[in-house]
């Protein structure tokens, strides 16, 4: 296991930043997802932390050693990426042994580490077959094990279940959490997929356009967002978010009223955010707001009701999957303000409610 530490990492390519001074420390034998919309500089970090991207400013370590300078083959990791590339002549068996063999290591050696790397992965069965002969998700664990077969002090995987449907996804999720429960080493995880990370993460990064927005656990992230592209990016479905004027400790909602704020809220314009499983039909919060059912999304054990108030903003409400409601129904919202996140003019988060 490595701790890793990023010190004002920065990337430029022809003279445009892409990586903005990031400062980051991964702690040794944690599961760290860095997680962002497309184009937020995840990969390009994952990668310079690999050693196939140069940075151009910073210093990147990796236990008590500055790799800067380090190509990636003696940086002591192993990589996973979205592709599984393996040789398709060769059976899994080969597959796993392969770089070993080019790195000269004794037969014995080989066979000890390919054996445990399949009792890890439950592939046992497959040992013989083509890489033609497998699923998807098999495939996938066989890439994995190329990596595990390194025994390196530190993985990276780089959007590894994006080829996979939903189902093998899911299932790939939990082999990836117990693999990690199971061997411990550090791990450090790129994904758009908010859902991946949230299910996974001992900790989460959320970038955007070169930059960490916010650095927490999934717990601390999803109800304590920092600001409000943490908000809205944290959470599936997104977060409800109302613009509101405040004053005197109090916030005018369009369509709810007046809602009463602590003492700490700051005069003008914020934005009141709200879970769509924070808000709830009928009386029951603070203040109501009234609107028409436009949408109903049923979803088994939970139903999203779109609902659109007199001022044209479409709410986001969770009810329960036996609920009967049909479009054009009319309806009642509620909030409280101690349920909902609040967010001055600039997106940042005011603490009013979190004692």
């Amino acid at each position: 296991m490595a701790a890793v530490t990023l010190s004002e990492v920065r990337k430029a390519y022809s003279g445009f930043e892409v990586i903005h001074g990031i400062d980051l420390e991964v702690q040794s034998g944690e599961f760290l997802v860095l997680v962002g919309p497309s184009g937020c500089g995840k990969s390009t970090l994952l990668r310079m932390i690999a050693g196939l991207e140069e940075i151009t400013d910073g210093t990147i370590a990796i236990g008590d050693r500055i790799v800067n300078d380090l190509p990636a083959s003696q940086r002591n990791l192993s990589m996973v990426f979205q592709s599984y590339a393996l040789y398709p002549h060769m059976s899994v068996r080969r597959n796993l042994a392969f770089g070993l063999s080019n790195l000269k290591m004794p037969k014995a050696e080989i066979e000890r580490r390919v054996a445990e790397a399949a009792r890890i992965l439950r592939i046992e069965e497959l040992m013989e077959r083509k890489p033609r002969q497998l699923s998807g998700g098999q495939k996938q664990r066989v890439a994995i094990g190329r990596a595990i077969v390194r025994e390196p002090q530190l993985f990276l995987f780089d959007e590894p279940l994006s080829n996979l449907d939903a189902e093998l996804r899911v299932q790939m999720r939990v082999e990836l959490a117990n693999l990690y429960n199971r061997l411990g080493t550090t791990m450090i995880y790129v994904t758009h997929d908010q859902i991946e990370a949230m299910t996974m993460a001992t900790r989460i990064v959320v970038l955007n356009q070169g930059n960490i927005e916010q650095v927490g656990t999934p717990y601390e992230l999803y109800n304590f967002p920092q600001n409000r592209f943490v908000a809205t990016f944290i959470g599936s479905p997104r977060m409800n978010m109302i613009e509101a004027m405040a004053s005197g400790g109090r916030a005018e909602l369009p369509d709810f009223g007046s809602l009463t704020l602590t003492e700490a809220a700051p005069a003008g314009p914020i934005s009141v955010g709200v879970r769509p499983e924070q808000l709830q039909l009928g009386e029951g919060g603070d203040v109501l707001a009234a609107g028409t059912v436009r949408l109903v999304e049923y979803l088994g054990s939970e139903s999203y009701l779109h609902v659109a108030l007199s001022s044209g903003e479409v709410l986001l409400v969770q009810v329960p999957g036996r609920a009967d409601h049909r479009m054009g129904d009319k309806v009642t919202v509620s909030l409280s303000a101690r349920n909902a996140h609040y967010f001055d003019a600039k997106g940042q988060r005011i603490g009013l409610f979190d004692s």
